[in-house]
């Protein structure tokens, strides 16, 4: 992780009693909130533009439980908007951040155990933002408890919302654990028992597929939604996810390079770029397996994607964003594709973004919006988020950033605090 060459020497004492480990826990947890509120302009300018963001969604969703749902474009033709959109991208998202963990242990790729923790993070800040996501779409957020196992009403197993919020509340918990016990066995000056964390890293590789499964249950299992009927759905989500989660980390390690000077090697970006030039192939293949079945078939049920792509009865609202979505892979396939890519930062670069937001279209507006158009009694009632949703959106995403920046930013301290124990005791064993 990031040098912080600043960093003091502290006593390293390992807890051996109760009594010791509640106290160096408490020190633990002391360091962090520090780290959280400590840094450089820059990093207080952007932890200052990330919460004045939040607080404008956080104002807009406000503004949303006191004057209810009308306030989005939302209807009871199109009951899933932007919200769900975003929900339906970051559980891949969460999903993709294993990808670090995969080589690191599967394949024992010693330069990835360095970064692993990275993806584990992002894994947690992007569950955590689903979750955000659900409670704005409920017009009763005070009805969030339904959703919490062992206390809400839930319809087990028939139901694959039930399935869904557990293997999401399970990812977050697995994933919670991992990175909090990695920190605290670094803090105190003890190596991580593998007994204790390497079984829930692999779990935590079955369980990532499956949160990105289930929730393409969710969608595919509805009869009454022929756009999302595909047993293709949940392989693609997994192709997506495979995508955007790696371009994501690659961008991650790059900004933790430029800021903290710490030079994690090219292996884990290469290894990263090779699983991004497969998946966006996959997923390209995937989607126009879709494509050949709606439009050579034909047929009343290919009305969906025929307004997604083409216009239907002169509405094509969502035209111009799917077809983005099919430029930006494109180009972003185009450039991972190129001998030495990684040798042109700039390039990746480029490429991570356009894939990133690329899947962001297809995954949302491209994929929820178009299975209630048209509605089940054939009428064309276009879609469109609402000043109020994108402000809510902006929020939820500036605040997940923010969790984000502070999850790096004490993993950091952390590691420093490590290094300079390790420093301090070899130059006193020096004769």
């Amino acid at each position: 992780m990031p040098d912080a060459a600043a960093s003091p020497v502290l006593p390293d004492t390992t807890p051996h009693t109760p009594r010791e480990y509640v106290r160096s826990y408490l020190r633990f947890l002391g360091q962090a909130i520090s780290e959280a509120f400590d840094g450089g302009p820059a990093f207080y300018v952007w932890m200052i533009l990330l919460t004045a963001v939040a607080l404008v969604g956080a104002n807009a969703w406000a503004i949303q439980v006191r004057d209810g749902m009308a306030v989005t474009h939302m209807s009871d033709h199109v009951s899933w908007g932007l919200y769900i959109a975003n929900f339906t991208f970051l559980v891949g998202l969460a999903a993709g951040g294993v990808m670090m963990v995969i080589p690191a242990y599967l394949y024992h790729d010693e330069e990835m155990h360095d970064v692993v923790i990275v993806g584990e993070l992002l894994a947690i800040a992007a569950i955590l933002m689903a979750l955000f996501f659900v409670v704005v779409d409920l017009g009763r957020p005070d009805r969030f408890w339904h959703l919490i196992p062992f206390l809400g009403k839930f319809h087990f197993p028939v139901s694959m919302l039930t399935w869904d919020v557990i293997v999401l509340n399970g990812y977050l918990v697995i994933n919670v654990y991992i990175c909090t016990y990695l920190l605290y066995e670094r803090f105190i000056g003890r190596k991580p028992n593998p007994r204790w964390y390497v079984p829930f890293v692999f779990l935590s590789i079955v369980w990532a597929i499956s949160i990105h499964t289930v929730t393409a249950f969710l969608y595919c299992g509805l009869g009454g939604r022929p756009f999302w009927n595909t047993a293709l759905l949940a392989p693609r989500f997994l192709a997506s996810a495979f995508v955007s989660g790696p371009a994501f980390i690659i961008l991650a390690i790059q900004i933790i390079r430029r800021i903290y000077h710490r030079n994690f090697g090219d292996g884990p970006i290469e290894t990263l770029t090779k699983i991004m030039r497969v998946t966006i192939l996959v997923n390209f293949l995937m989607v126009l397996s879709e494509l050949f079945v709606e439009f050579y078939t034909g047929g009343s049920h290919t009305s969906a994607a025929r307004y997604l792509y083409l216009g239907l009865h002169g509405r094509s609202a969502l035209v111009p964003w799917i077809w983005s979505a099919i430029g930006m892979n494109l180009l972003a396939a185009v450039l991972l594709l190129t001998s030495s890519i990684t040798d042109h930062p700039w390039r990746l670069n480029a490429a991570c973004v356009l894939a990133f937001a690329g899947i962001w279209i297809e995954k949302g507006m491209g994929l929820i919006i178009p299975g209630f158009i048209p509605s089940t009694l054939h009428e064309v009632v276009e879609y469109l988020p609402s000043l109020a949703e994108w402000k809510i959106t902006a929020g939820i995403w500036a605040f997940g950033l923010l969790l984000y920046t502070v999850f790096l930013k004490i993993t950091a301290s952390v590691f420093a605090r490590r290094r300079a124990l390790d420093a301090a005791a070899a130059a006193r064993s020096t004769p």
